[in-house]
This record gives C-alpha cells, structure tokens and sequence, in this order.
C-alpha cells in the first residue's frame, strides 16, 4: 500500500508497470513467494475444484491476460465522466479479480486496486477505507456475486453490495477516527496535569500517536531526548495507565498505546 501510494503520489500512473511492481513486494516474502511475483502467469489457473474440468471458475487463459489487463488499463484512464468514480472502482475489481492475472496475490492485490483508484482520483487523501474486512465478513456473497456478473452480467447486484461496503466501511473509519481524537485530547489532559513532568511526557505521547508501540532507545533517538528522560516519561504514562509494557522483560523493554491500538485493531479480529 505504501509502495503505491508513494509512486502514485511521485506521478507515476495506475498501469501494468505498477501493478507488477507492487505485486513483486506484495509476494517477496512469505505466501506466495514462488508464484512468479511480480509477473502475470504463464499457466492456466481456475478458482474451485481440482482441476479446470470442475473448477467453479477458470480465468481467462495465459496468452490473453495482457491484453485483457491492458483493457483494464485503459479502462482506468479513460475519460469517463459518465461514471462516479466509486462506481469505476467496483468495476475494475471485479474486472482485475476475473482475469486473475497472477498465480497468486489476486485477491490481496485487487482490494489494494481499489484503494489505489480512490486516492489516485482524490476521493480519499489518505488510504483510510479498505474493504477486506467488509469483503471478508460477506465472503459468501462477494464471491456468489461475482460468479454472478461471469455468469449472467448481473453487474447490478455487484455494484449495489460494492457500495453498501463503502458506505459501512466509511462509517465504521469515521467513527475510529473520532474515537481516536477523543481519546488523545483526554490522555493529553490527563498528562498536563503532572506539572514539571508534562513537558517531555506530552512529546512521548505525541510519538505514540505516530508510533503505538515503542522502546525506549528508539524514542530517545526520535524525539532527541536522553534516554533516562524519555524512561521517567514513559513511567509516567505508565503510572496514569496510557501506556503498557508488553514484553516482561528488563532489556529491550517495549510499551505499547493500548487504548489507541485497541481501536486501530477493531474489525481484525478472526472471523
């Protein structure tokens, strides 16, 4: 995400180029990491089933996704006033998920398309709206609709589920947000109210915003503050229960915003 976000805002435009990039970082390590990444499949692939012959689907097959995705290419850059951009974004996924360019990733890196499109477009400045978790939590129905659209062009039925996920998850973004500027204007009070302490305990906290979890001599070099200085502050925090230590240990000790990562964690739960 970060990696496209930073291209696209240098100028560089959605395109094959990068979306091969971002596909090469995506899979560099862990699942995946021996499917080609970064290149679109030289092999046939098929969703469901065992084999094509019973697979609930089977993509188009490797000698036409290069044309197919320079299709959606297109599609992306395309003068089309015609059509909101919210509506242009549920189109290309479904679009990007159906040609299934690469051996692996494709899901991870159609969600991220979307994403990519929103903030590329300037409907969003930050990537604060991502529709996994909606996605997730209606696993049935998102893959049954999408069958839907192969099968019987109902891209009605897609689209109206599509944007009833932005809605939601635009909600559920605004309301973490102000969860979260609530919370920091309640625990910076509660700092200032230390006395001669506030001061160098108010720039730790003003870190954690950035950085929920941190160590000590990481802290110090950030913010230029001796380490003895930054670990009385961090007492501090700790005395008014903003901050936790999490590792139990005496070297190497990390302290964790809890309250501020228990908001940035909701909805990561497991399904």
């Amino acid at each position: 995400m970060k990696h496209g976000l930073d291209r696209i805002r240098e100028g560089f435009p959605i395109s094959l180029r990068l979306i091969r990039e971002i596909h090469a970082i995506l899979l560099e390590k862990g699942r995946g990491s021996t499917k080609q990444p970064g290149e679109f499949r030289r092999s046939q692939n098929w969703i469901g089933g065992t084999r094509p012959g019973n697979a609930l689907f089977v993509p188009p097959p490797p000698d036409r996704i290069l044309d197919l995705m320079s299709d959606i290419e297109s599609f992306i850059h395309a003068d089309t006033p015609e059509i909101p951009t919210l509506i242009k974004a549920g189109l290309v996924h479904v679009q990007f998920e159906t040609i299934h360019p690469f051996l692996d990733g494709n899901g991870r890196l159609g969600r991220l398309l979307i994403t990519f499109l929103l903030c590329a477009q300037g409907i969003l400045k930050e990537p604060i709206l991502y529709l996994s978790l909606y996605f997730k939590t209606h696993r049935r129905q998102y893959y049954d609709l999408l069958q839907q659209v192969r099968e019987q062009g109902d891209w009605e039925t897609w689209l109206e589920f599509f944007l009833e996920g932005i809605a939601e998850t635009s909600l559920q973004a605004s309301e973490a947000a102000r969860e979260i500027l609530a919370l920091f204007e309640a625990d910076r009070h509660r700092i200032e109210e230390l006395g001669r302490p506030a001061a160098s305990a108010l720039r730790v906290h003003q870190l954690l915003q950035q950085k929920p979890i941190i160590g000590i001599p990481a802290a110090a070099q950030r913010l230029n503050i001796s380490p003895p200085t930054i670990a009385k502050s961090i007492q501090h925090l700790q005395d008014l229960g903003i901050v936790r230590e999490v590792t139990g240990k005496q070297r190497g000790r990390m302290f964790v915003y809890g309250d501020y990562l228990s908001i940035l964690s909701q909805g990561t739960e497991q399904l």
